[in-house]
Order: C-alpha cells, then sequence, then structure tokens
C-alpha cells in the first residue's frame, strides 16, 4: 500500500512541475533528465545488483555485512568516475537546446544520492524487511512532492533540478540505521571476485539499455521533431502507463531475494511462475479496458491539450501488459540463475529496433510512432526473455543434480 501512495505523490508531483514550469522549458529540462535518467542504474558500475544477489546466496551476516561496505566504498568510486566523464563529455556534444548542457552537468550529481539511497533499500529487502522497503519509496516521493512544490514554485526548472538532487538524501539518512551495518575494516569474502563485478556489470548495463528504451522515444522525439513542446506531450502522455510498471516491481522486489534463494527449488519456481502470470493477465486486461474507456479522463486529469494524444495512450497500455505479463517476470528469473548478460543482449536488440523504427514511424505518426515502437518492443523483449530462461534454467537444474 505504501508503494501504491509513493506511485500516486510521484504523478502529483509530475502534475505540480507542469503547472509551475513553462512547457518549453520544462521539455528541455525533461530532454535533459532523461540523458541522465538512462545512466543511472550504472551508478556505482551496477554494484548494489551484485549487493543483492550475492547477499542473497550468502547465509552469514557478518560477510553480508562486509559486502555491503565493498560495495559501498567502490560504488561511491565509480560514481564520481561516471560524473566527471559526463561532464568532460558533455563539452564536446552540440546540444540543440539551450540550457541543456548546464543541466545535464548539473543533474549528473544526482549519480551519488540516488546509489547510496539505491543500497539502502537492497539491504532492506535483503533484510526481508520489505516493509521497510515499501516505506522508504513512500517518503522518498512524499519529499519529492514537497521539495518539487515550493521550490517549482520559486525557481521554476531550477527548482525541480534541486528537487531531484535532495530527494533520495532524506529517505537515506532516515533508513540508514535500519540496515544494520556495522562500520569495520572490509574483508574480501569468497563474493568478492571477478564475477561479483561482472555480474553487477552486464545487470546494471541491462537496465541502461531498458531505460534507454523508454528515454530515446523522448531523446529522438526531441531530435527529429526538434519541438521541445512535443517532448513534454509525449512525456506527459506516456507518464500514466510508465508509473503502472511499478506493479510488477512490486512483487518482483519484495520476492526477489525470496526466489533467487529458492532458484534451484523447480516446483516453487514453476508455482511462482504461474501465479504471476494468473494475476498479472487478468491486471493487464483490466487496465486496458479501462483505459479504452476513461483514457480520456485520465489525460484530462493532467491538461485537457492531452485528450487528442488519447490513441498514443491506449497503444502504450496495451505494451505495458507485455512487460506485466513476461518482461518483468523472466528478466528478474534471467538474473537470479545469474545471466543479466542475457538481459542485456535482448535489451541491446531491442534497442537498435527502436532505433531504425523511430526513423521512420516518429517523422510519419509524431509521438503515435514512439508509442507504436515502444508497445511492439515491451512483448517481444518479454518473449525474448521468456524462451531464454526456459531454455537455459533446464541447464541449471541439471548441472545443479
Amino acid at each position: 500500500m505504501a508503494t501504491i501512495f509513493a506511485k500516486i505523490l510521484s504523478l502529483a508531483a509530475s502534475w505540480v512541475a507542469l503547472q509551475f514550469i513553462d512547457n518549453q522549458d520544462l521539455g528541455v529540462l525533461l530532454f535533459s533528465y532523461n540523458v541522465i535518467v538512462f545512466i543511472l542504474p550504472i551508478s556505482g558500475l551496477g554494484l548494489h545488483q551484485s549487493l543483492l544477489r550475492f547477499s542473497a546466496l550468502n547465509n552469514n551476516t557478518e560477510d553480508k555485512n562486509h559486502i555491503f561496505l565493498y560495495v559501498l566504498k567502490y560504488g561511491l568510486i565509480s560514481c564520481l568516475v561516471l560524473i566527471s566523464i559526463i561532464i568532460s563529455s558533455s563539452f564536446f556534444i552540440s546540444f540543440q537546446f539551450e540550457k541543456a548542457q548546464f543541466f545535464i552537468i548539473i543533474l549528473s550529481f544526482l549519480l551519488i544520492p540516488a546509489f547510496l539511497f539505491e543500497i539502502i533499500k537492497t539491504q532492506l529487502r535483503l533484510n526481508h524487511d520489505n516493509k521497510s522497503y515499501a516505506y522508504s519509496e513512500f517518503l522518498y516521493s512524499l519529499i519529492f512532492l514537497i521539495l518539487i512544490t515550493v521550490l517549482t514554485y520559486y525557481f521554476q526548472e531550477n527548482g525541480y533540478i534541486i528537487s531531484l538532487l535532495l530527494a533520495p538524501v532524506f529517505p537515506s539518512l532516515f533508513f540508514i540505521k535500519k540496515i544494520k551495518i556495522k562500520a569495520t575494516k572490509i574483508k574480501i569474502v569468497s563474493e568478492l571476485n571477478f564475477q561479483f563485478w561482472r555480474y553487477g556489470f552486464f545487470a546494471s548495463l541491462s537496465n541502461v539499455v531498458t531505460q534507454l528504451l523508454f528515454a530515446i522515444d523522448i531523446l529522438l522525439i526531441g531530435y527529429l521533431i526538434n519541438d521541445a513542446e512535443m517532448v513534454t506531450n509525449y512525456r506527459y502522455v506516456s507518464i500514466i502507463p510508465f508509473s503502472l510498471l511499478f506493479l510488477p516491481r512490486v512483487f518482483i522486489n519484495t520476492d526477489f531475494v525470496a526466489f533467487t534463494e529458492k532458484i534451484l527449488d523447480k516446483n516453487y519456481i514453476r508455482t511462482y511462475i504461474k501465479s504471476y502470470i494468473q494475476l498479472f493477465t487478468i491486471l493487464s486486461f483490466l487496465l486496458i479496458m479501462f483505459s479504452y474507456f476513461f483514457g480520456s479522463f485520465l489525460l484530462s486529469l493532467l491538461d485537457e491539450s492531452f485528450i487528442k494524444y488519447q490513441t498514443t495512450f491506449f497503444i502504450l497500455m496495451l505494451g505495458i501488459s507485455g512487460i506485466f505479463i513476461l518482461r518483468g517476470l523472466y528478466g528478474n528469473l534471467l538474473s537470479s540463475i545469474g545471466k543479466a548478460h542475457i538481459n542485456y543482449y535482448i535489451a541491446s536488440i531491442a534497442l537498435v529496433i527502436n532505433i531504425i523504427s523511430n526513423y521512420y514511424l516518429i517523422p510519419k505518426y509524431g509521438i503515435k510512432g514512439a508509442a507504436i515502437t515502444s508497445a511492439i518492443l515491451m512483448w517481444l523483449t518479454g518473449l525474448f526473455s521468456f524462451i531464454c530462461f526456459k531454455k537455459i534454467y533446464k541447464r541449471v537444474l541439471l548441472k545443479a543434480k
């Protein structure tokens, strides 16, 4: 329930930004933010992903403590390196929107608070403290809403940036005591090897490419149409469908540690898959029907001008059902058996298809073209994840015997 309220607050924050920031300025800011959004999963070089899997497979509390401290130290160093690369690279890129470089440089520092908040949430999951994990997301969204309401009112787009940078800091400080980590000298336990870094790197790359699959629509709309206002339109038309993706994440985030610990229990995994698919097939059908009949009403809550994009909205709703039913489940199951690199390969192929398709569809159909590409790829990546997991899991079980 806390996670649901968190997403409602997040939607409210987006609505507030729309009220206090000019559409043109907001479009440039969102364009810049999306550049950082697809880099965020690789903050810390994905060590938070390694923390989740390898700590879940280790039953020694002291070892878990050392793994966390190791991830904290080297993750922060990696964040600083990435920030330096982003800032340096920005001086060699010709940006088509004024202020885009400035926004990207400032927003690059988001990598540090975002990484710290992520490893704290990860440790809460490892401690099976799902209640605190959900409340941490709720507190983040509440603080972000408060900050964005006050700061965008007085400072417009600069207030939005400050809100993004500060929002992860407060819940991190509040929940850091609940993760029960003791500050001590780091001991290199058996898990901290090349495979530890390799898994995290590919898991983060997979998330980067997945994020880019969502962000590339906005980037290409900005590049191909060259209209910052259309960037804002697509961002807000897609905000409800993409926000709903928290629903499968709630289940996966709650259960990932549990099914990773029991990944070799074939009957347990089969039962979990069956119940998950049944639930999200029903939920997808209900959401699709609701969006078909009430799409215009939902868009009017954001702004009356978005009603004309009802078809685009419905196409995206059809697409996210592919993530609901297949991609969210089988992508995480691949990660739980240590095959995060497969997710990366699938997402990379989808990204190439996305770019090629959008170069044709966006100039012809506008933002509807971007929605068509995204919807098709959401289903295709889900199907590929399903096929790959089925084949690899059989080999994993045979090898474990």
